[in-house]
Order: C-alpha cells, then structure tokens, then sequence
C-alpha cells in the first residue's frame, strides 16, 4: 500500500509509523506538508475536522491512501478545550474521520488563544520549552506526560484505519 500522510512535524509521522506497526500494516509512507484550508488556529471542532479532511485530500495523488491530521481548540460552556481530528481518504473516494482527546485549557491560555495567538507558541512559553508541537504537545503538557501527541494521534489513525477495514469489501 502506498500511504500518503499530509505533515512532515515529526509527531504526526511518529503517529503514523506508530499506528501502522501496531496495526500490522505495511506502507510505502510519503509525507509532504500540506494546507489544511483552514484558520491557522482552529477554532472549533468543525473547523478542525476539516483542516484534517482538507489536507488528506490535498495530498492523496497517486496514494492508495491519505491521512491529515489537525489540532485546534473549541469552546464548550465558556471553557476553551483542545480538541484533535484526523481523516482518512481513499483512492476510491471513501473518506473516515476520528476525534481524539478533548482537554480543557488552562485560562491563562485560553486568553491568549482568544487574542488570536496560536497554541504551538502559546504552549512553549507556558511549558518554558521549545517546539512542543513536534513531540509532547499541548496534550503531553496538560496531562502531565501520561498523553503525548504521537500517541493521541496514534490513536486517531486506529480509528481511522479500522473504519476503513470494517467498511471494506
């Protein structure tokens, strides 16, 4: 199978040899950066879905398969939650979605995410590192380590591929 996966950020393609190993699965893996369409901060659930979605489908090509993967944030109750999606499209048209861990954010950063900074940067000075979206997150940071990203979007392309094993002919 020839997978396309629509990020070069380490922990997205980390998720992706991850989930695949786990999986069983063997793939001819080519990754290349791709635009979700979408704000550069999403900020919504919908609009997260659809970055993953739109950036699948823009690097599918010549694949069997193309995965996008999207982190973004919503507002539920008047807390601000990150939220992360994935999507899955297929040669023949087929397309599955998957959502995965949803956590509420602390208010000093929601703040700043609602004055329209975005969370990688955000997340660097709260956490006093740099470059935490190429391998724990904001997940691996709000959970204490117990969650990082390679391992939530892990997750999400379980998801995703066992949608498409369970719907396949």
């Amino acid at each position: 199978m020839k997978l396309c996966v629509a990020s070069t950020n380490p922990a997205k393609t980390g998720a992706v040899a991850s989930a695949l190993e786990k999986l069983g699965i063997q793939a001819e893996i080519n990754q290349q950066e791709a635009q979700s369409g979408v704000s550069a901060q999403p900020f919504s659930i919908e609009e997260t879905k659809a970055g993953a979605i739109n950036r699948a489908h823009h690097v599918l090509g010549d694949c069997d398969a193309a995965i996008g993967l999207e982190g973004g944030v919503f507002e539920l109750d008047g807390t601000l939650y990150l939220c992360n999606w994935g999507a899955l499209v297929t040669s023949s048209g087929a397309v599955y979605v998957a959502g995965g861990a949803q956590v509420p954010l602390p208010a000093e950063i929601a703040v700043l995410l609602r004055a329209g900074e975005e969370l990688g940067p955000v997340m660097d000075r709260y956490a006093q590192e740099t470059g935490i979206r190429h391998h724990k997150g904001a997940i691996g940071i709000l959970t204490a380590g117990k969650l990082n990203r390679v391992e939530m979007f892990s997750q999400i392309i379980v998801l995703l591929f066992g949608q498409w094993q369970a719907n396949s002919d």
